[in-house]
């Protein structure tokens, strides 16, 4: 069912759309605390494998999701625009796209992995990392389809698919991992593949949902446009680099934090986890924000766009002050339901209570990238997150390990680059809508 969100109350659509989401997100997150804790059990190189993989695979991932949020934009604009042919041909083209994409992201991955994982120099849990990291890339394909289903639906206003769908897999991993650790000892091997069933599972449920709607005609009405490909790429290119930087950033993190030893890395990687619980409702509130904005934009009702951004900017502070007041007091107890290796915790907790802070600039980063692309200005994007991701921090750790500071000086630096790049993100967020008579 398509959900007519350039009509209505905006506080209403923001609450329908982000709440489904930020309930299918929280399994997903949940989904890898799973993985994490079954790590755990492993052993601490275990944990520090994943942690490496993690950033290591997002950034193979990271292209298909930027893809993904462009075709919400694409999509959600022709049907603000009323043009439903339209965006049933941006549907079939954006599927062909995704299939290719997923084909060439596995290759590159399988390329040049393992040459990411071998710059760390930490031979403890190399073994481990390819181990995990092989298996996970050879699903891709499994993990680019989600997103894409997903998308189709989010631009319609259908939150819940994929809310259920990770509800089901959440604890059907959970089941899978306790399978394959501890009746067939596969080890991290076991994770993976636990994590590629999940997906591809998630991939056909999405697609089953996506054909029930109205923007899918079926492949015989498909024709290939070179046009859409082309504005799919120039709208997707600045959120996928955006998303790939957020990769690469979390690897450069775990390059500077390895000198600490595998119980920081370790710890870094669970602390990752434990933060994206309480960031699910601002990646909900992001998803919410792209998917009115972008039907609003199309269906040229401008002046409801800046009160669904400060709307969500209200709603994402509110929540954060929930995160940082639990990060403060709870911190160590969060570690210790992951592990009980006592300088693991102990590392875990000092990142928490440090770079938890930050998540009152997350809110503005999420909710204005989300603005930009819903208006198709996405341009700013990359270099913002250039910026954030890369260039700051290797300027800023490389000074810092040519100190020899502790590693409280590499939280309390990251809280300050991204706070930076909020306000950058605001103010230019705020211009742009200016100067496009949007308020």
């Amino acid at each position: 069912m398509h959900i007519d969100l350039s009509q209505g109350i905006i506080k209403e659509h923001m609450v329908k759309l982000a709440v489904p989401a930020v309930v299918g997100y929280f399994f997903h997150t949940m989904f890898n605390v799973t993985d994490t804790f079954f790590a755990g059990l492993i052993s601490t190189q275990a944990l520090a494998a994943l942690s490496l993989s993690a950033s290591v695979f997002f950034m193979i991932l990271a292209i298909g999701i930027g893809m993904s949020e462009a075709v919400t934009s694409l999509v959600g604009n022709a049907l603000g625009e009323k043009n439903t042919k339209k965006a049933q041909h941006i549907v079939l083209n954006a599927i062909v796209f995704a299939f290719f994409l997923s084909i060439a992201l596995a290759i590159l991955g399988v390329l040049f992995v393992p040459l990411l994982i071998e710059a760390l120099g930490d031979p403890s849990y190399r073994q481990e990392t390819l181990d995990y990291i092989n298996l996970i890339l050879y699903g891709s394909i499994f993990f680019i389809g989600t997103f894409f289903f997903n998308a189709f639906l989010n631009a319609i206003g259908d939150t819940k698919s994929f809310r259920n769908i990770l509800i089901i897999t959440a604890f059907l991993n959970i089941f899978l991992d306790y399978l394959f650790i501890k009746y067939f000892d596969m080890g991290v091997s076991g994770i993976a593949i636990a994590t590629v069933i999940s997906e591809a599972i998630s991939m056909v449920y999405l697609f089953y949902k996506v054909q029930q709607t109205k923007l899918y005609t079926g492949f015989r009405t498909f024709t290939y446009d070179s046009q859409v490909i082309i504005e799919l790429l120039k709208q997707g290119f600045p959120p996928s680099i955006n998303m790939f930087m957020m990769a690469f950033g979390m690897y450069i993190i775990t390059y500077f934090v390895a000198p600490f030893g595998k119980e920081a890395v370790a710890a870094f990687g669970i602390g990752m986890r434990i933060e994206q619980i309480f960031l699910m409702p601002v990646i909900g509130l992001n998803i919410a924000t792209l998917a009115i904005v972008s039907q609003n934009n199309g269906a040229k009702a401008y002046t409801r766009i800046l009160p669904t951004v400060h709307l969500g900017l209200r709603y994402g502070w509110a929540i954060s002050s929930i995160g940082v007041t639990t990060f403060l007091i709870f911190a160590p107890f969060l570690a210790s339901l992951m592990t009980s290796d006592g300088a693991v915790i102990e590392h875990t907790a000092l990142y928490l209570r440090i770079s938890g802070v930050a998540s009152y600039a997350f809110v503005v980063i999420f909710i204005y990238i989300a603005m930009l692309q819903g208006i198709g200005q996405p341009n700013v994007i990359m270099p913002v997150s250039i910026y954030r991701q890369v260039i700051a921090p290797l300027i800023v750790f490389s000074l810092l390990a040519w100190m020899s500071v502790g590693i409280l000086s590499l939280w309390i630096t990251l809280d300050i680059i991204i706070f930076s790049s909020a306000l950058f993100l605001w103010w230019y967020g705020e211009k742009k809508l200016e100067s496009l008579k949007y308020k």
